[in-house]
This record gives structure tokens, sequence and C-alpha cells, in this order.
């Protein structure tokens, strides 16, 4: 008898900041995108390649509070997912809108370890694009680190396609890739 998680996504709180950073945002990969860059006087060439680790690798998402406190204006966007029966803080999703160009910015997308493979992510995702689209914003973008290749999988199967990267991006100077995709 398998049992059904049911859950409810709703906007985020500040009171709310304090339970998504205890969250487990760790993760398992054997796989990185490798990034290679060859430079011609007329040429440069820049490839990603999936590349296996010789041992599984076990890293942590960068949580970061100032991020989620960010995404509290209501011109912003702080999804919850929280657990219908004991009122648990699942995962988040913080979303930034970028009125000029019309686009959203996915920047945090997270799912306890312990509640993944539910369609959590996609379910947030969903909502995330739908309130992109109220806020009439064309295009969605997720930035995602090279190391975690379960988000990037996870981008590509929900329907975002590569687009681009940009070297030294995070804090910790690791290389952001980016999975866009068009709303309308």
């Amino acid at each position: 008898m398998s049992t059904t998680l049911s859950f409810l996504i709703r906007d985020g709180v500040s009171s709310d900041i304090p339970a998504c950073l205890s969250l487990d945002h760790t993760y398992d990969t054997e796989y990185v995108w490798q990034m290679r860059l060859h430079e011609d006087i007329d040429l440069r060439q820049i490839v990603f390649q999936a590349e296996r680790l010789p041992r599984t690798l076990e890293a942590t998402y960068p949580a970061d509070e100032h991020r989620l406190r960010l995404a509290l204006p209501t011109e912003e966007c702080f999804l919850v997912v929280e657990s219908r029966d004991q009122h648990e803080i699942l995962g988040y999703l913080t979303l930034r809108s970028d009125p000029v160009y019309y686009q959203a910015r996915l920047q945090d997308l997270v799912v306890s370890r312990p509640y993944r493979r539910n369609r959590i992510g996609t379910r947030l995702l969903a909502v995330a694009r739908q309130w992109a689209r109220q806020h009439e914003l064309t295009r969605i973008t997720a930035e995602v680190q090279t190391p975690n290749y379960p988000a990037i999988q996870f981008c590509q199967h929900t329907g975002l396609t590569f687009c681009g990267f940009n070297d030294h991006y995070f804090p910790n100077r690791d290389i952001a890739i980016f999975f866009t995709e068009a709303l309308r």
C-alpha cells in the first residue's frame, strides 16, 4: 500500500524562512558539468560536458537567508510547500522578476531530501510559471551551479533548455549555467 504525500503550495512569509533554511539541502551526484574553454586568435570554443566523478559527491545547496528575504515583496515570488497534515515546510522556491526585460529568474528551488521524487519540485515550478505569466513576464531562466547535476537534470526534464553561462557568478566563484523557457 503506497501513501500519497499531501501538500499545498502557498506564498512564503518571513516566519517561514527559518524552517526553509533548516531543510536538508544536501544532494548526491556522480556527475558534474565540466567546462572547457579553447581560445585561439579568432575562435573561442566553450564546451560543457557531463563528467563522471570517481566517486559519489555529497554537496550542499547554498541556502541564503538574504536571498529568501529579497523574495518577500509582492513583486517577487517566494513559494513554500507545506504538508497538509503536519504543516511542515517541505520545500521552497524563489523567483525574482525583471520587469525591464519581462523575465523571471529562478534562483532557488529546494525540496528537502526526504521528500524528493514526489513531484514537489515539478509542481513548484508549475506554480512559478503561472505566477510569472500573471505578472506579464515572458521568460523564466534558472541559474544552476555546474556541480549540481541533479538540478541540471531537473531543468532539462521540465522543459528548460541550456542558454548560457557566467564564469564566477556565485559568491563562491562557481560557474552558473542558465536554463530558460519562453512562457508564451
